[in-house]
Protein backbone atom coordinates (compact mmCIF):
# COMPACT_ATOMS: atom_id res chain seq x y z
CA UNK A 1 0.00 0.00 0.00
CA UNK A 2 2.92 2.39 0.64
CA UNK A 3 4.71 1.58 -2.39
CA UNK A 4 1.70 2.74 -4.67
CA UNK A 5 0.80 5.47 -2.72
CA UNK A 6 4.50 6.74 -2.99
CA UNK A 7 3.95 5.71 -7.17
CA UNK A 8 0.63 7.63 -7.28
CA UNK A 9 1.57 10.74 -5.22
CA UNK A 10 5.20 10.97 -7.48
CA UNK A 11 2.95 10.51 -11.03
CA UNK A 12 0.65 13.51 -9.21
CA UNK A 13 3.85 15.36 -8.84
CA UNK A 14 5.32 15.11 -11.82
CA UNK A 15 2.18 15.62 -14.14
CA UNK A 16 1.53 18.94 -12.43
CA UNK A 17 5.17 19.69 -13.43
CA UNK A 18 4.23 18.83 -16.82
CA UNK A 19 6.72 21.21 -19.49
CA UNK A 20 7.03 23.75 -16.93
CA UNK A 21 9.53 24.72 -15.92
CA UNK A 22 11.35 23.82 -11.76
CA UNK A 23 14.17 24.01 -9.71
CA UNK A 24 16.04 20.97 -7.96
CA UNK A 25 16.66 21.14 -4.10
CA UNK A 26 19.10 17.98 -2.94
CA UNK A 27 20.89 17.20 0.38
CA UNK A 28 23.07 14.14 1.01
CA UNK A 29 23.08 13.02 3.99
CA UNK A 30 24.71 9.03 5.49
CA UNK A 31 21.69 7.16 7.51
CA UNK A 32 22.62 4.95 10.46
CA UNK A 33 23.69 1.96 8.78
CA UNK A 34 26.02 4.22 7.13
CA UNK A 35 24.69 4.34 3.90
CA UNK A 36 25.09 7.82 1.66
CA UNK A 37 21.42 8.75 0.84
CA UNK A 38 20.35 11.81 -1.62
CA UNK A 39 17.30 14.05 -0.88
CA UNK A 40 15.23 15.27 -3.74
CA UNK A 41 12.89 18.18 -2.85
CA UNK A 42 11.09 19.88 -6.16
CA UNK A 43 9.65 23.71 -7.21
CA UNK A 44 7.88 24.54 -9.33
CA UNK A 45 4.69 27.32 -10.22
CA UNK A 46 1.02 25.37 -10.79
CA UNK A 47 -1.36 26.49 -13.50
CA UNK A 48 -2.54 29.13 -10.54
CA UNK A 49 0.45 30.54 -10.00
CA UNK A 50 1.29 29.13 -6.95
CA UNK A 51 4.75 28.29 -5.98
CA UNK A 52 5.01 24.16 -5.02
CA UNK A 53 7.70 22.53 -2.91
CA UNK A 54 7.94 19.06 -2.87
CA UNK A 55 9.26 16.16 -1.72
CA UNK A 56 10.07 13.80 -4.83
CA UNK A 57 12.12 10.94 -2.98
CA UNK A 58 15.44 9.51 -1.35
CA UNK A 59 17.72 8.17 -3.58
CA UNK A 60 20.52 5.50 -2.23
CA UNK A 61 24.26 6.88 -3.47
CA UNK A 62 27.38 4.75 -3.89
CA UNK A 63 29.39 8.22 -2.80
CA UNK A 64 28.51 11.66 -2.95
CA UNK A 65 31.22 12.72 -5.60
CA UNK A 66 30.10 15.57 -7.86
CA UNK A 67 29.96 12.70 -10.25
CA UNK A 68 28.22 9.88 -8.39
CA UNK A 69 25.48 12.85 -7.82
CA UNK A 70 24.97 14.08 -10.59
CA UNK A 71 24.41 10.38 -12.06
CA UNK A 72 21.28 9.86 -9.43
CA UNK A 73 20.01 13.25 -10.42
CA UNK A 74 20.06 12.10 -14.22
CA UNK A 75 18.36 8.69 -13.51
CA UNK A 76 16.23 10.10 -11.39
CA UNK A 77 15.54 12.76 -14.21
CA UNK A 78 15.06 9.74 -16.64
CA UNK A 79 12.74 7.30 -14.56
CA UNK A 80 9.89 10.34 -13.96
CA UNK A 81 10.68 11.96 -17.80
CA UNK A 82 11.52 15.18 -16.15
CA UNK A 83 14.41 16.89 -18.45
CA UNK A 84 17.61 18.73 -17.39
CA UNK A 85 16.70 21.51 -19.90
CA UNK A 86 13.43 22.53 -18.05
CA UNK A 87 15.56 22.95 -14.93
CA UNK A 88 15.97 26.73 -13.95
CA UNK A 89 17.79 26.24 -10.21
CA UNK A 90 19.51 24.50 -8.48
CA UNK A 91 19.79 24.62 -4.39
CA UNK A 92 22.25 23.12 -1.91
CA UNK A 93 24.17 22.85 1.43
CA UNK A 94 27.10 24.58 1.37
CA UNK A 95 29.54 21.59 0.98
CA UNK A 96 32.62 21.53 -1.20
CA UNK A 97 31.11 18.65 -3.62
CA UNK A 98 27.83 20.86 -4.36
CA UNK A 99 29.33 24.27 -4.69
CA UNK A 100 33.00 24.51 -5.75
CA UNK A 101 33.50 26.74 -8.89
CA UNK A 102 35.05 24.36 -11.62
CA UNK A 103 33.88 20.79 -10.56
CA UNK A 104 30.84 21.15 -8.16
CA UNK A 105 28.01 19.77 -9.13
CA UNK A 106 26.24 22.84 -9.37
CA UNK A 107 28.94 23.48 -12.10
CA UNK A 108 28.23 19.92 -13.87
CA UNK A 109 24.54 20.78 -14.31
CA UNK A 110 25.39 24.51 -15.44
CA UNK A 111 27.59 23.45 -18.30
CA UNK A 112 24.81 21.54 -19.24
CA UNK A 113 22.02 23.81 -19.03
CA UNK A 114 23.17 27.28 -18.00
CA UNK A 115 19.72 28.84 -16.92
CA UNK A 116 20.03 26.37 -13.86
CA UNK A 117 21.39 28.90 -11.81
CA UNK A 118 22.51 28.04 -8.48
CA UNK A 119 21.14 29.47 -4.98
CA UNK A 120 22.80 28.33 -1.55
CA UNK A 121 20.20 26.87 0.18
CA UNK A 122 18.88 29.66 3.04
CA UNK A 123 18.23 27.12 5.45
CA UNK A 124 22.17 25.88 5.37
CA UNK A 125 23.14 29.72 6.19
CA UNK A 126 21.05 30.33 9.25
Amino acid sequence: IVIITVMKTTNVIINNIGDSFFSLLVDESRDISTKEKMIVALCYVDEKGHVIDCFLGIEHVTNTTTLSLKAAIEDLFSRHGLSMFRLRGQGYDGASNMRREFNGLKMLIMNENECAFYVHCFVHQL
